[in-house]
């Protein structure tokens, strides 16, 4: 993966990524590795293949943590261990989410229960878990990943689009009750990344034009774009932005 920038203030600093072993987690941790971070990440599967992998395309070798980001102690030991490995973690990029699809009518209340886990519990648990550690070194930059779904009135997986909307107002919420502990908290929503998940489940000819059409800029996004508008949020470029939510998908959703 190539990369347009770099960040010097990453280099050395420590980053916990859930799920960081497959799809867009894996070219963050890829690229907070070419950066010279010391990265952790946590992550259901088996990657240890992933990790030989990156570990030798970036010479830098991550830590990685098998366990479930919705088993909160889990979730807290993965930090801990970063924690004693690396430092205070610093840099904490809130990326596990799953967005299967789902009808309104059919949903249960475990399956409600296990959605908002994955969705939304996970990301404020892996938050406070890393908050104190940010308030004694009095810095810390947070990433939550959003969706552009919720902000377009998707339907197909109501459970998700209200667990993206909740994570923009945890976002705005944390940021201003941490601001004075000099820590930034952002949401980024991407839009429709085309990784292999995708391609492989949602992605049809039809319904990539259609996308495509709505788009500003005419030229699907890959992960390499998520990657450096993640690391320009995680570095003191971007110091004075917190409490926001920064779509990134071509121009799909504008304001104004």
């Amino acid at each position: 993966m190539q990369l347009t920038a770099s960040f010097s203030d990453l280099n050395g600093a420590s980053v916990f990524i859930t799920g960081g072993g497959s799809g867009i987690g894996a070219a963050l941790t890829e690229g907070f590795l070419r950066q010279g971070a010391k990265v952790t990440f946590i992550g259901r599967s088996d990657a240890s293949e992933f990790v030989e992998q990156v570990t030798q395309t970036t010479g830098n070798a991550p830590i990685f943590v098998q366990g479930d980001i919705t088993d909160s102690a889990a979730l807290q030991g993965a930090i801990d261990l970063a924690a004693d490995r690396h430092g205070p973690v610093s840099v904490l990029v809130n990326n596990a989410a799953n967005d299967q699809r789902h009808a309104t009518t059919e949903v249960t209340d475990a399956f409600w229960d296990w959605m908002i886990a994955v969705n939304l519990k996970a990301y404020f648990f892996a938050c406070q878990a890393v908050l104190p550690g940010m308030q004694t070194m009095g810095q810390g930059r947070i990433v939550n990943f959003s969706s552009i779904s919720y902000m377009m009135g998707n339907a197909g997986y109501p459970i998700y689009t209200t667990a993206n909307g909740g994570i923009t107002a945890m976002t705005r919420s944390l940021a201003r009750e941490f601001g004075p502990d000099g820590i930034g908290i952002n949401a980024l929503a991407p839009g429709w990344v085309l990784t292999d998940k995708q391609v492989e489940k949602w992605a049809t000819p039809e319904g990539l034009a259609a996308h495509l059409d709505r788009q500003c800029l005419k030229t699907h996004l890959e992960p390499r774009d998520v990657v450096e508008t993640t690391l320009f949020l995680s570095s003191q470029a971007s110091r004075m932005m917190t409490g926001q939510l920064i779509a990134l998908d071509g121009g799909v959703v504008t304001t104004g």
